[in-house]
């Protein structure tokens, strides 16, 4: 089948490279791709919210699937625009309905959705301008450190941990009303602070059935020994060591099993990835957030693992089969590594020359996805704070992340840092 992805980032650069080696895809576009995504398929240059020009393309190429990568074409509906338009029906969209994702789209409807279902979560309370005195009341009460998220998509940046009261009271003047988030914060969740490890689980649901297909620890501080600003991700490691059997029951049976069933009992309509962001508390797992596509950097980590053929997953996702499908990962462990921009995640410059891609790629057990990346004068060069990862498969953790720094000590561009301490808790 001939099948349309969507997005530019690192997560759509492995996503591509795993869709192509599948010998269910004939042909694969990417819209708008990278210089990564260009070696596996076509790039189109439309724009991921560009619906219209998505579905001009989708039927010129003969469009039977449709893989959207980032979460702002799905809040904004983008698989009911297909659904809804006698034209594009027949095109199997991979992903929520714009109701559905919700669940990411709106930090409240998701606590809402969790309370209703009885799923693990941290105590929250929600405030807009027309209560806001009693949201500095509720502030002023509560026990520190306290969190503050802004409901909206916020692109990763709506998440405010206090450690103060002043800090909370004022971080909640900025975002109700000076709007520091926009719209996203024209409602804030306020939530009680959970301690433990932050982890991530994967699952594929037909909207009744699901699989999981991996787990990932994220490492988000830009400095080594989780320090500083936090990132869209500095890397990732997969197997987790302490995600052991007992661990992965108790996440399926208090938290997958009842949002899926909660998904299916309200009404949703849902072909896709769940993304749950967990924290592990004491050897118990609580909902931090729910995402309603594969995460970034974990897509790096996760689909190198994954053995099963991922177009089929998916097929059986559409056709009612997911239920029979046998999830199957490489005995092995895998890390990688994210090579950012100087100033990241402040200012940063772009267009440096990026060199030594190729002999990296040459490597043992070493994948190289590009992120924050672009053409100029027939160079690749960077284009973003998040720029690439390495990817590489070890005999264990440790093994696996000295490859990827070893494949990372290949690659230069001007200002390049990366965290040389991933997966450093798990000796």
């Amino acid at each position: 089948m001939n099948i349309l992805l969507i997005g530019a980032g690192g997560r759509e650069h492995a996503l591509a490279w795993k869709i192509a080696n599948s010998h269910q895809c004939d042909q694969l576009f990417i819209a708008p791709g990278n210089p990564g995504t260009a070696l596996f398929g076509t790039n189109l240059p439309i724009k991921v919210g560009d619906f219209d020009a998505l579905k001009t393309a989708a039927l010129s190429n003969n469009i039977e699937m449709i893989i959207v990568g980032p979460e702002d074409p799905l809040v904004k509906g983008i698989y009911d625009f297909f659904a809804d338009d006698a034209a594009t029906q027949h095109i199997n969209v991979i992903g929520p309905s714009a109701k559905a994702a919700q669940l990411e789209g709106s930090k409240a409807f998701s606590k809402h959705f969790m309370q209703r279902h009885q799923i693990p979560t941290a105590g929250y309370a929600e405030f807009t301008v027309e209560n806001y005195e009693q949201g500095k009341e509720y502030i002023a009460k509560h026990t520190l450190p306290i969190v503050l998220k802004a409901d909206g998509l916020a692109a990763g940046k709506g998440v405010i941990i206090a450690f103060t009261h002043k800090e909370a009271m004022d971080s909640f003047e900025e975002m109700i009303l000076n709007k520091q988030f926009g719209d996203a914060s024209s409602k804030v969740v306020i939530e009680e602070f959970l301690t433990g490890i932050e982890v991530s689980v994967f699952a594929l649901t037909d909207g009744i059935n699901y699989k999981i297909i991996g787990h990932a620890k994220d490492y988000k501080r830009i400095g080594e020994g989780d320090t500083g600003l936090n990132t869209g991700g500095m890397g990732c490691v997969t197997p987790v060591p302490f995600m052991d059997d007992t661990f992965m029951q108790k996440v399926e049976d208090r938290i997958v099993k009842p949002t899926i069933h909660g998904i299916h009992q309200e009404g949703m309509t849902y072909k896709g990835f769940v993304f749950f962001g967990l924290m592990n508390q004491g050897g118990e797992p609580y909902v931090i957030e729910y995402n309603c596509r594969l995460g970034d950097p974990e897509t790096e980590v996760i689909l190198p693992r994954l053995q099963t053929d991922l177009v089929s997953l998916l097929a059986a996702a559409d056709n009612g089969t997911l239920e029979d499908v046998n999830i199957e990962y490489h005995n092995a462990s895998f890390a990688t590594v994210m090579a950012v921009s100087g100033g990241y995640p402040g200012a940063y410059k772009n267009n440096f020359i990026i060199t030594g891609i190729e002999q990296a790629k040459l490597l043992p057990d070493i994948h190289v996805f590009q992120a924050g990346t672009g053409f100029h004068e027939n160079a690749v060069v960077t284009s973003g704070g998040r720029v690439l990862t390495v990817t590489a498969k070890g005999i264990n953790l440790q093994d696996a992340v000295s490859k990827a720094k070893i494949g990372l000590s290949k690659i230069h561009f001007d200002g390049m840092y990366f965290r040389k301490d991933i997966g450093y808790e798990f000796p």
